[in-house]
């Protein structure tokens, strides 16, 4: 008999880990995504990848401190302040030695 086929997965339709919308991307994407645009944030267009990395990292951490962090998900946040404070310097201008003299 095949009464019980498939009923086995309406007592746990998912793990508890689960519960969320899988259409989006997942927090180790958001991380590698985060990281990369922070690197590359180095380079061209800081000020629109600076910000980004560091939303990319937020989210991918949980949007909260607690709990294991990635190393992907901090790497983005750390890299992505730090290049959004550089192309704000950039920006102003403090970071030329011509304006001095």
């Amino acid at each position: 008999m095949m009464a019980g086929f498939g009923h086995a997965t309406r007592k746990h339709p998912r793990s508890r880990g689960r519960t969320w919308s899988r259409s989006g991307p997942d927090r180790a994407t958001l991380g590698v995504v985060g990281a990369v645009c922070a690197i590359a944030g180095f380079f061209v267009l800081g000020i629109i990848l600076g910000p980004m990395a560091i939303v990319c990292g937020w989210l991918a951490l949980g949007r909260s401190w607690a709990g294991a962090r990635p190393a992907p998900a901090l790497v983005a946040l750390i890299l992505g302040a730090i290049d959004t404070v550089l192309a704000l310097l950039r920006i102003s201008g403090a970071t030329t030695m011509d304006s001095m003299f």
